[in-house]
């Protein structure tokens, strides 16, 4: 009971106490009326403080999201060295790596990225043993067709760019069953790159210009780099050109991976296994993202 007493007593001073000490210097009668003005005063300003925290809050949230980036090109570099370090085959490591990509294709659309870009076999790949390509090959076939639901119930749009000559039948029926399953959905786009090379991507580009300056069908003055970048195979993107590329595993180049497209791309070399790079590398990679300046160029 005494407890209770000097608790009420505590607070009835807390609260009379600054009172008595502004009527003084604002030379305002003490009264009780004046006391419950006070209150209400102190109370109106507590509100106004916590209105403007809650819309800083709410600006730098809105200040975050408009600093994302538009498009992530994502290098998945690792799988085997991922598998060697516990003692595992190759193609465990491209299954651990194949299974990641579709993980971190959802972390990034659900961050609110619009496109993402994966380069999931360069044409330089064709060149590694025929048992390792074939399982590669059989990876894409079956991840495609498993999460073919899951693209459709998301409303996520499958595009797939490269040289598609060598990919076999199979594969190439189940690409396109995707791309026009998905191609009338806007606010999310997954690139993947299979037999894709940026030499290549310019080279077509240029073969296709030339084709039609010989044929009339645009004159050679008319060619400059918006004509030039509807000519490569990003072209099926809103956002062509990705504004912040990673290459996992700690390797310090984009080799040969949207060489026309990286111009002024962000580029980020974290040291993690493609495998291993989850939802918390990929917040600590748009963090880092969000504090850099883009000058294009200018000086800021």
């Amino acid at each position: 009971m005494v407890y209770i007493v000097s608790v009420v007593f505590t607070c009835l001073a807390l609260l009379i106490i600054p009172v008595i000490f502004v009527t003084r210097r604002l030379s305002v009668h003490l009264s009780f009326k004046n006391i419950l003005r006070f209150i209400k005063l102190a109370a109106s300003q507590f509100d106004e403080e916590e209105e403007k925290h809650e819309k800083s809050g709410r600006m730098g949230e809105e200040e975050k999201r408009r600093r994302l980036p538009k498009h992530v090109a994502i290098i998945l570099d690792g799988n085997r060295r991922w598998a060697e370090k516990r003692g595992l085959g190759t193609s465990e490591g491209h299954q651990a790596g194949a299974r990641r990509l579709i993980e971190n294709a959802k972390d990034c659309f659900a961050m609110g990225v619009n496109t993402v870009s994966l380069f999931a076999f360069s044409t330089e790949n064709w060149a590694r043993p025929e048992d390792e390509v074939n399982g590669l090959m059989a990876l894409f076939e079956k991840h495609l067709r498993s999460e073919m639901a899951f693209f459709r119930s998301d409303k996520i749009k499958i595009s797939v760019i490269g040289n598609r000559t060598k990919i076999s039948q199979s594969l190439l029926g189940l690409i396109t069953e995707a791309e026009e399953a998905t191609k009338s959905y806007e606010e999310k786009h997954l690139i993947i790159a299979i037999d894709y090379s940026g030499r290549f991507d310019i080279l077509q580009a240029c073969k296709s210009l030339a084709e039609k300056a010989k044929n009339g069908l645009i004159q050679v003055e008319d060619i400059d780099e918006d004509v030039m970048e509807k000519e490569l195979m990003t072209n099926c993107s809103e956002f062509p050109n990705p504004d912040l590329l990673i290459r996992t595993s700690g390797e310090q180049r984009i080799s040969n991976f949207f060489l026309w497209q990286s111009a002024y791309t962000e580029l980020y070399f974290p040291n993690v296994l493609w495998p291993d790079f989850g939802e918390a590398e990929y917040l600590e990679a748009l963090t880092w993202y969000q504090q850099r300046q883009r000058r294009f160029g200018l000086r800021v």
